[in-house]
């Protein structure tokens, strides 16, 4: 059975920077088909970056450069490094995990962490 369980939420203001941290049991992270998403009430899911199938990784257009993903092998963590960040940052923030669809760069999102809240205030 695998478990995510993110930490490092909270309050930041404008322009601060905050990691998110999301920690496995059942699971060991290896750079494929894993990452953060991050969702607004009332909207969908969103990707925010993503280690693919290939081991390549994707970050959306709006977090380029603000953003990063990382593992750290000896926690068996998969972090989120937040810089800059903006208002339209604001959100519940969720680590997934999945396995290859079989060809290309497609992941199948099979497990989901419990979320942690992100708020930036002006």
């Amino acid at each position: 059975q695998v478990t995510l369980v993110e930490s490092g939420g909270g309050s930041v203001q404008a322009g601060g920077s905050l990691t998110l941290s999301c920690a496995a049991s059942g699971y060991t992270f290896n750079g494929r088909c894993e990452g953060w998403f991050r969702q607004e009430p009332g909207k969908g899911r969103v990707v925010v970056a993503i280690a693919l199938a290939d081991g390549s990784t994707t970050v959306t257009n709006s977090m380029t450069g603000r953003f990063t993903i990382s593992q750290d092998n000896a926690k068996n963590t998969l972090d989120l490094k937040m810089s800059n960040v903006k208002q339209d940052d604001t959100a519940m923030y969720i680590c997934a995990v999945g396995n290859s669809l079989g060809r290309g760069v497609r992941c199948q999102w099979n497990y989901w962490g419990r979320r942690t809240q992100v708020t930036v205030s002006s």
